[in-house]
């Protein structure tokens, strides 16, 4: 077998590789002799079957079996003899083959960058945190109290208002045609909650028990049900009782109802709750500092066809919200083609970015432990109450799905270990300064600090981050 690199561009690679035709030629008939081992052929006793025969018989797909097996030995030699490390399967292409002939074939390779070392010390970061103020927590009970008070019979007749609990039959109807699921009866509602489409619950105001009509309301552009969104629907309604909101006490016996062992204990763990969820917000902003700090750092050439492969996921992801909420470029206020030369950025610097954090992860031997894996698994599985067991043998069945959920634990990983090295100051800030979105001006894709670090412009996507350790090292990635 003959390898001969014919191009280096790059990060592209393309080798001749030849398979003298006697090595194919021993191979085929060696595949034959097994084959006559057992080989069952009217008039013949197995093993004394001529290879004239098997080869009339087997040849052709004997021989698409040793070629295949020729160009997979091929392509592996000429990445092991180039010591390459392929950031994605090698194309390759039949050059030249016929019967007694050597077979050609090119392979085009594309390999993964050298990443650059970064120093991770030098990294300086701001981290923000927040103190939890007593009436910050104090206004949070107040909010569980209102969500879980009682309502009472009016004390004395009146229409209704904001906060009253409405008993009520109605039926809606779009353009004087009933819809499904628009009919109800001894329905009820706390007119202020939200709970109904805009328009339904503040047209209750001011009726009375008794009280028979139509109201109007409108159903959302975004609504679940496409048939109803951003049409107006008219409901007949007739009130059947009015209830006003009776003010909870909140002591140790309301305490209690919600699990904590009295008042002071439950604003204890509310704190605690509070400071939790703002520590996971300022996590997101400093992680995402991070990345905007290793982007910069770090600028090396980056697989087309890796890149290639992101983008197409996130023009997927565009095109299928684009049609969700029927908008257009118009719409988003710049042309298809300018659309495409921005996500293309944004795709190229994800792949950066996971190169970037898989390389650091590997030379400081970060690892996603088995716990960890099972940890993860079990938490998808909860998301399917009944449906545990197929979950887990989901899992269990498919390593892609598997490595989709180590990939994003990997990446956290390898981010807390640089935040441990590098730089990081606390900052104490204002609540609203902490819940500011870093997002109001920067590409359409980014993200909020409360959404996965993933799917923001500036994370590697999990793909991306998987494909250096994968590339690198096929036996970390199957374990």
């Amino acid at each position: 077998m003959q390898v001969t690199e014919v191009a280096a561009e790059g990060l592209k690679r393309e080798y001749k590789v030849v398979v003298a035709a006697t090595e194919i030629e021993g191979k085929v008939e060696a595949r034959l002799k097994k084959i006559a081992k057992t080989a069952k052929v009217p008039g013949f006793r197995p093993g004394k079957v001529p290879l004239s025969l098997l080869k009339k018989q087997y040849g052709r797909q004997v021989m698409g079996e040793i070629l295949e097996q020729a160009v997979d030995e091929g392509s592996k030699q000429a990445i092991n003899d180039n010591q390459l490390k392929p950031a994605l399967r090698p194309k390759i292409e039949v050059t030249k083959f016929d019967d007694g002939t050597d077979l050609e074939f090119k392979m085009d390779v594309e390999i993964l960058p050298d990443v650059p070392a970064t120093d991770l010390k030098a990294i300086s970061l701001t981290r923000q945190v927040v103190e939890i103020e007593d009436s910050r927590v104090e206004d949070a009970i107040a909010n569980v109290a209102k969500a879980r008070r009682d309502f009472a019979p009016l004390a004395e007749p009146r229409p209704a208002a904001d906060g009253d609990q409405v008993t009520l039959d109605f039926e809606g109807s779009i353009d004087g045609t009933p819809f499904e699921g628009g009919k109800a009866e001894g329905f009820t509602i706390v007119i202020g909650s939200g709970q109904m489409i805009p328009g339904f619950e503040t047209a209750l105001i001011g009726k009375s028990i008794g009280d028979e009509g139509e109201i109007e309301a409108t159903f959302p552009e975004d609504y679940g049900r496409e048939d109803l969104q951003g049409k107006t629907a008219t409901f007949q309604i007739a009130v059947k009782d009015i209830k006003e909101a009776a003010e909870r006490t909140i002591d140790d016996a309301f305490a209690k109802e919600l699990g904590a062992e009295s008042l002071d204990d439950l604003k204890s763990k509310i704190k605690e709750r509070l400071a939790t969820d703002y520590r996971g917000i300022a996590r997101q902003k400093v992680k995402r500092a991070l990345l905007d700090d290793l982007a910069e750092r770090c600028q090396f050439a980056v697989p087309e066809g890796m890149i290639e492969l992101e983008f197409n996921a996130i023009w997927k992801q565009l095109e299928e919200e684009m049609k969700r909420t029927e908008s257009s470029f118009e719409s988003m206020g710049q042309s298809e083609d300018e659309t495409r030369s921005e996500y293309r950025q944004i795709a190229e610097r994800r792949v950066r970015l996971g190169l970037v954090l898989s390389d650091i992860g590997i030379k400081n031997e970060v690892k996603v432990e088995g716990a960890e894996l099972q940890q993860a698994v079990m938490e998808q599985a909860r998301r399917y109450p009944g449906q545990e067991k197929e979950v887990f043998e989901y899992f269990r069945d498919t390593p892609a799905a598997l490595e989709q959920l180590r990939a994003p634990i990997f990446e956290d990983k390898v981010v807390d270990f640089i935040l441990e090295l590098a730089q990081v100051t606390d900052e104490t800030v204002s609540i609203e300064e902490l819940m500011k979105d870093p997002d109001d001006e920067a590409a359409p894709s980014d993200a909020g600090p409360s959404d996965e670090a993933a799917s923001d412009e500036t994370a590697p996507s999990e793909a991306a981050a998987a494909a250096a350790p994968t590339a690198a090292s096929e036996k970390e990635a199957k374990g």
